[in-house]
């Protein structure tokens, strides 16, 4: 496992919780390869009949950590975005696309901020539940890139194509009460970790095999050529990063200034 995730099971509930509150737990890459493991982990655990997702601290999670991934340099950027060896995922998708593929349902807990690729992760749940007052965005296009988590597996049947453009095409933040209207949340919750349990230990309560035959059912149904789907993602991005206008994204929100972006390429 990771210090950047904690992962227990109690009576077949398994708690995953994003732990890096000093960081709005921000994603960086030892985040990501704490959620696969730890999914990876419940995955082969059949004691677990249902997750809760959820954040430790203020904020579920405030996307990824730019200063951390610029860090690591090109190289393994670009060797993380080619699909994980037995899987169609690479590793940027492998957190949403574990938690949508796992057999037992996932409950998600949110509060505070849900930024990018953090709701790109919690879009993989199968149920999200957030408190009042919550902020979402698909922010990727501040940055001048394209959600590449697997949004395009996980959202597509969730959150109508109409609202899922307008979300990643202008980066609005919206509020819980908002975004429940158009999909994104399940429902808003007073206590949404103490409402994940709740219904976790419900779920827990019934035959294991009926329930993860149910989740199965209804995701085949919903997913289709979601290989096709998940390289496209990844290929997309590679048109955009590191090219003039993601660079002068970066900058400018770095020197908090307004972009001055050039003509688009196509």
């Amino acid at each position: 496992m990771s210090d950047r995730v904690t992962l227990t099971v109690q009576d077949h509930v398994a708690t995953l919780t994003l732990s890096r509150p000093d960081k709005m737990n921000a994603l960086d890459a030892a985040m990501f390869e704490g959620i696969i493991a730890a999914v990876d982990s419940i995955r082969t655990d059949t004691s677990v009949r249902a997750v809760v997702l959820a954040g430790a601290g203020e904020s579920f999670c405030s996307g990824l950590d730019v200063a951390s991934f610029a860090a690591d340099g090109t190289g393994a950027l670009l060797e993380r975005m080619q699909p994980a060896e037995g899987s169609d995922a690479n590793f940027y998708q492998q957190p949403a696309l574990g938690l949508y593929r796992l057999p037992v349902p996932v409950i998600a807990a949110l509060q505070g901020v849900v930024f990018g690729g953090g709701l790109q992760i919690a879009m993989g749940a199968d149920i999200r539940l957030a408190a009042p007052g919550t902020r979402l965005s698909i922010m990727e296009v501040k940055w001048g890139i394209v959600p590449d988590m697997g949004m395009t597996v996980t959202a597509r049947n969730v959150v109508p194509a109409d609202w899922l453009k307008r979300l990643a095409l202008t980066g609005d933040i919206v509020t819980a009460e908002a975004a429940i209207d158009f999909g994104l949340i399940t429902e808003v919750a007073e206590d949404p970790l103490a409402e994940a349990q709740r219904i976790a230990v419900a779920i827990a309560g019934r035959s294991p095999d009926a329930v993860t035959a149910t989740k199965g059912l209804f995701n085949r149904a919903l997913g289709v050529d979601a290989a096709v789907a998940l390289r496209d993602e990844a290929e997309t991005q590679l048109t955009v990063l590191g090219k003039e206008n993601q660079m002068e994204a970066v900058a400018a929100n770095f020197a908090k200034r307004a972009p001055n972006f050039q003509p688009r390429s196509g």
